[in-house]
């Protein structure tokens, strides 16, 4: 696949991402891009494609980060297609919200509930 190739099906599938297509001239097999998702300066979603050619077989390697150029990979995900590999990330990411969800509702609902009475119910003898 050539690098033209490879940035059309990365444009056909993620169409909201800026694309740079990072070739490497000592493997053939081999092709990485960088997509990115920008408002103004502000960096708001980063997408690394690797795609690895070997011994017939084809295998796409997702990774993103979130806010800010320096911001370390949140998760990475491999498969045999560029949708499946997205796919596979983006059902990840949607597991751990309703993880991270249920954990925090846990938490929420464990405290102890303050008995807070509007301050127009107190006594007199409370507010003195």
């Amino acid at each position: 696949m050539t690098s033209n190739e490879f940035r059309k099906q990365l444009m056909k599938i993620m169409p909201k991402y800026a694309w740079t297509i990072h070739r490497s001239f000592h493997a053939k097999n081999y092709l990485s891009a960088t997509g990115i998702q920008s408002s103004g300066f502000n960096r708001l979603s980063t997408l690394q494609v690797v795609r690895r050619e070997k011994d017939d077989k084809i295998e796409y390697e997702v990774k993103s980060a979130g806010f800010g150029r320096r911001t370390p990979w949140l998760s990475t995900y491999t498969d045999n297609t560029l949708a499946k590999a997205l796919r596979g990330l983006q059902d990840y990411y949607e597991i751990m919200t309703r993880t991270y969800s249920n954990h925090a509702w846990f938490l929420r609902n464990a405290r102890k509930k303050r008995n807070k009475r509007p301050v127009y119910e107190q006594t007199e003898m409370e507010e003195k």
